[in-house]
């Protein structure tokens, strides 16, 4: 806002800065344990041999989309709750992160068929991703970020 105006924080930004740092943060844990004890994780998450094996299968690239991706998300959320317009760009990293992986999932690779069941929850977390972008977007247009 022009003016030395502030504009005031909309009680709906602490809600959505809340709940995307918690939904990013599961994301970190995962990705860490998977990277730290990726046997015990996956067996403590139920996952069967065949999606165990498909996870020890992918490439390093997928690795490192994903830790932008789940990394990138929680930064995203932290700014988001601090009032930063950076908070966007960092959210878009996160989709492109999140993007990364679902090519690799969903075209590059039989992850449909390794992830059974488990598979729609990549198109959760895609939409989850765009949501934040969205808001961010929403917010720093409102001049709530600064």
């Amino acid at each position: 806002m022009s003016g030395g105006q502030t504009v005031r924080t909309p009680w709906h930004l602490w809600v959505v800065g809340v709940l995307a740092l918690l939904w990013n943060s599961f994301g970190c844990v995962d990705y860490f344990m998977t990277q730290t004890r990726m046997d015990e994780w996956f067996a403590q998450m139920g996952m069967t041999a065949a999606q165990v094996d498909y996870f020890k299968a992918m490439p390093m690239w997928t690795h490192a989309a994903w830790a932008i991706g789940v990394w990138g998300g929680a930064l995203g959320a932290i700014l988001l709750l601090l009032r930063r317009k950076l908070a966007l760009p960092v959210f878009v990293a996160s989709f492109l992160g999140w993007l990364a992986g679902a090519v690799y999932a969903f075209a590059l690779s039989d992850g449909m068929q390794a992830m059974g069941s488990m598979w729609p929850m990549q198109v959760v977390i895609g939409a989850a991703c765009l949501f934040f972008i969205w808001y961010a977007r929403m917010m720093a247009k409102r001049g709530v970020l600064r």
